[in-house]
């Protein structure tokens, strides 16, 4: 269970991922959750219980003190400053101008997850897992359809008000009716939410709702109702909505940085789930609209985190006076959670790539074993699979397990889907593969496209152009580098760069030939992949579904995620459906690494060892003033 990560690649760095904000996450992820056994309570429900999980599983008891992974004697104080590096709803990488990113309109600041709080929250060392926060207990009806969140009498809005029942049925509810469709998708078959008293809300659900619907819901923001009674949900704004959250807004620069926060009377600040969280005093986001502009502000102290996404600024960017002196440190860090499908996505609503046959010609022209050796120092592993880098890619023929789920589907599917798993090809590295451009050009003839001088024409007589559509010119000589083997069996490409509110704009209004994007999802991934690979996203302004993919095998297979009872099942239901995905098409796969690179200035203590499923910044690292001292910061 876990949210699609959007947006701009990992390893490549023009850009955030899209799906999570990094400073507090939004999870977006039929039969109840499983519930683990314990004793009742007065006045509890039956079946009420600390935590939930997609399978039942939790490593951590209704007395657990902190998480296993944090320091609970952290210091508090120091600033953390960074990019925005992860996105979600209507978030850019590169600029905002609304402090409300739980909707359409407009380009949303980053960090605002900071300023609220959910029912319940994850533990990064556990798939699934989540805790307590404003609910201090859930239970859930013997059929799944019914879930009553207990919540905590000390809950409290940054105004001092309380925080009910009342706010919680109203922003799931909201969310639902008016938020953004990365959003009010997933949670469609939430059917009610409904206060009963000020510590009881009782959600219900649809028949048929997806597995990890319940879980979702329980990690939505919470809002006040009173606040949002007077203004328009769905309106940009930059006043700073009431929040509950560890953080408030402080300061705001639109399109520039936003600061927030720490509230020193934070509500929750000894809960649980939140010792050892929220140790800086501030947080910070800054904004550049270029990458080089960004780093040099790096390294003049302007922000003092950094993920490096590129590869050739890895290698050769970190030579300045800092590094060398010790000031700026840099590691890697292990990223176990599934690295996703990136790539270029291919808009298939344009008559262009309606054909499998041509998608699969433009795959062909894309040399990854040479732009890796010449453009990326080889730091990369070509991407194959949508579930890359985790046990839910689909490898080998298909296991009896997954025949039973393609078997009844044989009808609507390709054959190789019953073989092999299609994978992109190995070309010479040439960056001219002849062989693969001659492939190419045949299923360009088997399409339909005819020649006309150099140029390409596509069936119905047009000229067969691309334009790749970008905010960033990161990007470029990987695209040229595509661009020039496309021009080598008669197809026109280029790339257009717009500004970063257009170019959302443009994404949302699927008004584009090929983006390109990282979608990751977490290790239990369900309904959320709806919104990426789902008929129904595919004609939603401003769904995940960029290449808009409308299949009902497709379909069918993503019901079988959404709905698996037993890891085995969800495993085996994944394999099926990238089988499906691949063999499709859909997309010219790029590359993934399955670590963190970081650049800091050496300012920040953090655990020894931190969590399986999450970087853990800012959450819970901390501002080391001894460290700051020598670094002279």
């Amino acid at each position: 269970m876990s949210g699609p990560t959007r947006g701009r690649s990992p390893t490549r760095g023009p850009g955030p991922t899209r799906g999570r904000d990094p400073s507090r996450r939004l999870v977006l992820g039929a039969g109840a959750l499983a519930l683990l056994p314990g004793h009742l309570r007065a006045g509890e429900l039956a079946g009420e219980r600390h935590g939930l999980s997609s399978f039942g599983e939790l490593k951590y008891p209704a007395d657990f003190p902190f998480f296993d992974y944090v320091n609970p004697e952290a210091p508090k104080g120091g600033r953390f400053s960074t990019q925005i590096s992860q996105t979600f709803g209507n978030q850019s990488g590169n600029t905002f101008n609304t402090l409300n990113p739980y909707v359409l309109r407009g380009d949303g600041a980053g960090g605002m997850n900071l300023t609220f709080d959910s029912l319940m929250v994850r533990a990064f060392d556990e798939p699934d897992a989540l805790y307590g926060l404003i609910a201090r207990a859930v239970a859930a009806s013997d059929d799944g359809l019914t879930y009553t969140f207990r919540l905590r009498p000390q809950a409290r809005f940054h105004d001092g008000t309380r925080l009910t029942a009342r706010d919680a049925a109203f922003s799931l509810t909201v969310l639902r009716d008016k938020g953004h469709p990365e959003i009010s998708q997933v949670i469609r078959d939430l059917s009610e939410a409904v206060a009963e008293g000020d510590d009881t809300l009782v959600v219900r659900f649809r028949a048929g709702r997806a597995r990890d619907l319940p879980l979702i819901v329980a990690q939505l923001p919470i809002f006040s109702a009173a606040y949002w009674q007077t203004r328009d949900f769905e309106a940009s704004t930059l006043e700073p909505p009431l929040g509950s959250g560890p953080y408030r807004v402080a300061r705001v620069d639109t399109g520039r940085s936003i600061s927030f926060e720490r509230v020193p009377d934070y509500w929750a600040a000894d809960l649980p789930v939140t010792v050892g969280h929220n140790n800086f005093d501030e947080v910070r986001f800054e904004y550049f609209r270029d990458r080089n502009v960004a780093m040099e502000a790096f390294k003049g102290r302007a922000y003092t985190f950094r993920e490096e996404f590129t590869a050739r600024v890895w290698a050769n960017g970190y030579d300045f006076p800092a590094v060398a002196e010790g000031r700026v440190q840099r590691f890697t860090v292990p990223d176990a959670r599934p690295s996703g499908t990136q790539g270029w996505w291919l808009n298939t609503r344009r008559p262009q790539f309606r054909d499998p046959k041509i998608r699969e010609a433009v795959n062909l022209c894309f040399d990854f074993a040479w732009t890796n050796k010449n453009l990326m120092f080889g730091a990369y592993t070509r991407t194959a699979s949508f579930f890359e880098n985790s046990d839910l890619k689909a490898e080998g023929p298909p296991a009896p397990a997954e025949m039973a789920l393609l078997e009844p589907l044989r009808d609507r599917l390709p054959a190789e889907v019953f073989g092999e798993p299609w994978s992109p090809p190995v070309s010479d590295g040439s960056g001219q593969d002849r062989v693969l451009l001659r492939r190419a050009d045949a299923l360009l003839r088997e399409a339909g496209c005819t020649r006309a001088g150099s140029g390409l024409r596509l069936p119905d007589g047009k000229p067969f152009e691309i334009e790749f559509l970008d905010f960033d010119p990161s990007l470029e000589p990987h695209t040229q580098a595509f661009i020039r083997n496309l021009g080598l069996v008669g197809i026109r490409a280029a790339i257009r760069n717009v500004d970063a509110s257009q170019y959302q704009a443009r994404v949302n209004d699927f008004d584009y030939d090929v983006v390109s994007r990282r979608f990751a999802f977490g290790p239990t991934p369900g309904a959320e992949l709806r919104q990426s690979y789902g008929s129904a996203a595919a004609v939603v302004k401003g769904s995940a579904n960029l290449s808009g993919i409308s299949d009902p095998a497709v379909d069918a297979l993503l019901d079988r995620v959404a709905d698996a009872t037993s890891r085995d099942a969800l495993r085996t239901a994944c394999r099926a459906l990238d089988r499906v995905l691949r063999a499709g098409r859909y997309w010219v796969p790029m590359w993934y690494s399955g670590s963190h690179r970081l650049a800091v200035w050496d300012v920040f203590g953090r655990p020894a060892k931190g969590p399986t499923y999450d970087l853990g910044a800012p959450e819970i690292w901390w501002f080391d003033a001894e460290r700051a001292r020598r670094s002279g910061g």
